[in-house]
């Protein structure tokens, strides 16, 4: 068996930095609490496992194949996106009408959370975010195959490329979330942390609104 490793690493190295629904998630959620930042890291790989296993059974064939199963998913995976986005906007002007009656501000959602229920709530958010995104499926569809060996075994190397993806993306989600969850302290300040609030819930918006009207 021949597999083009370094064309592989390549491609798979180019789809991490380039920023995502993914990659808003594990950072937002590093902010919050870097536990949860690497819950929601391990909640994407997780996701990402179920379209590599789905893919070298050749499940995700059939769903590629049919638009019906295709736009279900992807309307589903947006609609997801658009409640975060919601429900970040939402808190953020909930607390600015707070700081803004002089109200006592009770203390962040997040931080009222267990370690247990932090890290459940981080791992969801990723996972569902990746495992209703078709295009991961179409990664292992369309774009993996191009480096493994036509002789010999497709689900065996989809499998074997798909996890050295995976043990990729948790070291490059785990750096990611010990740069991001410095930015903490920073956001510490009110003002500070409502326009991050509301930016992020804005881009989560806009990117599961991308995502259910892009052809």
């Amino acid at each position: 068996m021949s597999v083009d490793l370094i064309g592989f690493l390549g491609v798979v190295l180019v789809a991490y930095v380039v920023p995502g629904p993914d990659f808003l998630v594990v950072v937002r959620s590093a902010v919050e609490h870097p536990a949860r930042g690497r819950a929601a890291a391990l909640g994407a790989q997780a996701g990402l496992c179920v379209h590599m296993l789905a893919a070298a059974v050749g499940l995700s064939v059939i769903a590629t194949r049919s638009p019906v199963v295709y736009d279900t998913i992807k309307l589903l995976g947006a609609a997801y996106l658009v409640y975060l986005g919601v429900r970040a906007v939402r808190a953020a002007r909930r607390a600015a009408r707070e700081r803004a009656a002089s109200l006592p501000q009770p203390p962040q959602a997040e931080a009222q959370l267990s370690g247990d229920a932090r890290w459940r709530s981080g791992f969801t958010q990723g996972f569902f975010t990746n495992v209703l995104n078709p295009k991961a499926a179409l990664f292992f569809l369309s774009i993996l195959p191009q480096f493994v060996d036509g002789d010999g075994s497709m689900p065996r190397q989809i499998f074997l490329l798909g996890a050295l993806d995976v043990l990729i993306g948790i070291v490059y989600w785990f750096a990611l979330v010990a740069v991001a969850a410095r930015l903490r302290a920073l956001l510490a300040h009110p003002k500070i942390r409502h326009r991050w609030e509301l930016t992020t819930g804005w881009l989560f918006i806009a990117i599961g609104i991308g995502v259910a009207t892009v052809a």
